[in-house]
């Protein structure tokens, strides 16, 4: 795959065959590539926790929260969890562009999760007591995002957002998931040259 379909096919997968392990090797490759990203004044201040370990996995499960607009759906079943974990923890104090490596680490993970076969989703809606004592957190790192990854088992759409649309994603009683997306033209505020030249 190039970076193109990389990128389109990076969704935010809730289901999992929980019968294909990531793997503990997958989830130090991907660590490794997130390693050559940029930081912030190079300070790198993000600490990981790799988890492949099926208890490990069922105790880190606990302490998140699922799909916050499916609001009669209790998160993936037995049988359908993430395989694997990346807990990502700032060290310190976060400050001001601790979000923005953040992000560039996570995205670079997922990307790299996508061209491994694998699929992931980025959890933020934490209850963090839960998995700090999973993994007997140190109390200098904080836990900012949790990646759960495996390989997927849903199909997921997207489409074309009107404007003043809906943003919420659905699914289907077949359980097909629908992610609705600003059209480019929605995103693009103005365009210097104004046309194609």
């Amino acid at each position: 795959m190039n970076l193109t379909e990389i990128a389109f096919n990076n969704r935010s997968f809730r289901r999992f065959d929980q019968s294909v392990p990531i793997g503990m090797k997958n989830l130090e490759e991907l660590l490794e590539l997130s390693r050559y990203t940029a930081s912030a004044m190079n300070k790198q201040p993000l600490r990981h926790f790799l988890v492949a370990d099926p208890d490990k996995c069922d105790e880190v499960f606990k302490g998140l929260a699922w799909a916050g607009y499916l609001k009669d759906w209790p998160g993936p079943a037995q049988g359908q969890r993430p395989t694997g974990y990346v807990i990502i923890c700032h060290e310190g104090e976060p400050g001001p562009w601790s979000k923005v490596d953040l992000g560039i680490v996570a995205q670079t993970i997922m990307l790299g999760a996508v061209e491994k076969g694998f699929g992931g989703c980025m959890l933020g809606a934490l209850k963090k007591d839960i998995i700090g004592k999973a993994l007997d957190l140190p109390e200098e790192l904080e836990i900012m995002l949790v990646l759960a990854l495996g390989l997927p088992a849903e199909t997921v759409v997207v489409e074309d957002l009107d404007p003043g649309g809906d943003f919420k994603y659905w699914r289907e009683d077949d359980d097909t998931h629908h992610v609705p997306k600003r059209t480019l033209d929605e995103l693009i505020v103005a365009k210097y040259p104004a046309a194609d030249e």
